[in-house]
């Protein structure tokens, strides 16, 4: 099958960019192609640079520049070498400017990575994250702007971390059989609190991989089904009991299971999602 070739052309580091291809990729199962990545352009030079690479792989060219100059002279090269060549920004951009009846400002490439307050917030939540994770760290939990409860193995790390990187602060807590729920998430009065849940099978299946991993038996409690099915049980009346709201991570990736936790966020804080 032939390989297709593209190419993500970004004044800064390229994140944008990237995540919009990645988006739009996963929509064409068994394609195979290759990303070039050209990070940090802000010159015609690094521009002319680029093309001779794109010249040697050509392919669909995207770019997030945000320097009229610089991006005319890569859509005049990839004209030349008769390349499609799509603008990210450009629709966007367009439309708010008619929007708020203004052009955008002086081009700045990589504003959106300035060190503001906002930085500043993502950067506190992470630190709070990583010191809550796992119910390593109860004291403080009060402070806590998400609690995420589950059995072992339903995501509760990386999702609190995907909704760190967002500047929300997020604590985990496994829920273990036989032991109580901390007295501690009881206390948390102002944290939105959200049980995990996975389908009983998934979850033993991927409780059996783990263990491989850890060169373990697989005969113990641990990936047990009808133990596993129980615990799931177990946590799921806990939430009932307490009117918590559950998400079933079994066929929702970290992005969307993290998605519906910000949109819950946005109620709990009386704001619109």
């Amino acid at each position: 099958m032939k390989n297709f070739h593209l190419h993500l052309v970004s004044d800064a580091t390229g994140e944008t960019v990237t995540s919009v291809v990645r988006a739009c990729l996963v929509q064409f199962e068994n394609v195979p192609s290759t990303l070039h990545q050209w990070w940090l352009v802000r010159t015609e030079g690094q521009v002319d640079r680029a093309l001779q690479g794109i010249a040697q792989n050509p392919g669909v060219v995207l770019f997030t520049l945000v320097d009229p100059v610089v991006s005319e002279r890569l859509i005049t090269g990839c004209l030349g070498l008769k390349i499609p060549c799509v603008g990210i920004l450009s629709p966007v951009l367009a439309a708010l400017e008619e929007h708020f009846n203004r052009e955008v400002d002086k081009p700045f490439p990589g504003r959106q990575h300035a060190l503001d307050a906002e930085y500043f917030e993502r950067i506190d939540a992470m630190h709070y994250t990583m010191a809550h994770d796992d119910g390593q760290l109860m004291s403080g939990l009060d402070k806590a702007d998400v609690i995420l409860l589950g059995v072992s193995r339903t995501s509760k790390t990386p999702t609190c971390m995907y909704l760190a990187n967002r500047g929300i602060k997020a604590a985990n807590v496994p829920l273990v059989p036989g032991m109580p729920l901390p007295d501690e998430v009881l206390e948390a009065k102002n944290a939105l609190i959200v049980g995990l849940t996975k389908e009983p099978a998934s979850l033993s299946d991927i409780r059996k991989n783990r263990l491989r991993l850890l060169d373990q038996s697989e005969d113990g409690a641990y990936a047990d089904l009808e133990l596993v099915r129980e615990e799931v049980l177990s946590a799921r009346r806990l939430f009932a009991k307490h009117g918590w709201p559950v998400i079933d991570v079994t066929r929702r990736s970290i992005e969307e299971a993290s998605a519906s936790i910000m949109q819950l966020f946005a109620k709990h804080k009386g704001l619109d999602p």
